[in-house]
């Protein structure tokens, strides 16, 4: 387990707890018949805390981002499929031109 992965599960339990005392705050809320206005300051900054934990363990734990490179043997089909029955062409695709003059910025 890496720093991410706990980083992340720490950030979930923080969600976990915020969560956990806005109900406790609403049911002390019904015992003294006032209205709900809104969870309390502490709260809010508890799941703004555990978002971010949460999202930057989200984007570390994968792995590195790769790059896609467009020109290399390993994105080419090689070979079609042995059942070209679900092969299909007839689609709303066929409205656009077959030839578009688009080129790729290098």
């Amino acid at each position: 387990m890496g720093l991410g992965f706990v980083i992340g599960v720490f950030g979930f339990l923080i969600l976990f707890h915020a969560a956990y005392a806005t109900i406790q705050y609403r049911g002390l809320l019904k015992i003294t018949e006032e209205e709900f206005s809104g969870p309390p300051m502490n709260v809010v900054v508890e799941l703004f805390l555990g978002l971010v934990l949460c999202m930057w363990a989200a984007l570390t734990v994968p792995g590195k981002f790769l790059s896609i490179q467009p020109h290399s043997e390993e994105n080419r089909i090689v070979s079609l499929p042995a059942n070209l029955d679900f092969m299909i062409f007839n689609h709303r695709g066929k409205i656009f031109p077959a030839e578009m003059d688009v080129k790729l910025r290098h």
